[in-house]
């Protein structure tokens, strides 16, 4: 199964109301804005139904797709070639990513994907060593508009982590 047919079984998820919106981030999504390099799989951030009670279930996605004969692995599930992530928006950076999130053409596929900014904005957030060195990658890359990111990291209070980065990676003797 080809990457625009994976895609196809996403939106088809949406389309169902199984979800009530995604879009493309992670490495994938980082894809659209840099030269390639090497990720595992994609992260498909979703908008879960409004479900009662607080505990959030991706059971209904693995069901829907395990009926169509997708196979869980672990924290994916392969969708033909690619193990797919499914992560429920899981704060307000993420939720707005989601929302805000552009229509991309590559390739004569048409994907939802994150902002280059919120991009930016969640490898700040989530720090971890991989995201700090692809956010190297992204940032020599690619730019960011930088007043849409401003305002991004200032909403989300991100500012001072931003600052702890560049100190950290470009501001060397």
């Amino acid at each position: 199964m080809t990457f625009a047919k994976t895609l196809r079984v996403i939106e088809e998820l949406e389309q169902k109301g199984i979800i009530e919106r995604y879009a493309i981030g992670g490495g994938i999504a980082a894809l659209v804005y840099v030269e390639p390099f090497l990720t595992y799989d994609l992260d498909a951030f979703v908008v879960l139904p409004s479900a009662k009670g607080k505990l959030v279930s991706l059971r209904p996605i693995y069901d829907a797709l395990t009926k169509k004969g997708f196979k869980p692995e672990g924290e994916h599930i392969r969708i033909g070639d690619f193990p797919v992530q499914f992560i429920p928006a899981y704060n307000r950076l993420t939720e707005e990513a989601i929302r805000e999130a552009v229509i991309v053409k590559s390739g004569g596929l048409k994907m939802r994907v994150f902002r280059l900014e919120h991009l930016v904005a969640i490898m700040l957030q989530t720090s971890r060593p991989k995201d700090k060195a692809r956010l190297v990658q992204v940032l020599d890359q690619a730019e960011p508009d930088e007043q849409y990111l401003s305002q991004i990291l200032t909403r989300h209070r991100l500012s001072r982590r931003r600052a702890q980065f560049r100190k950290q990676f470009y501001d060397r003797a």
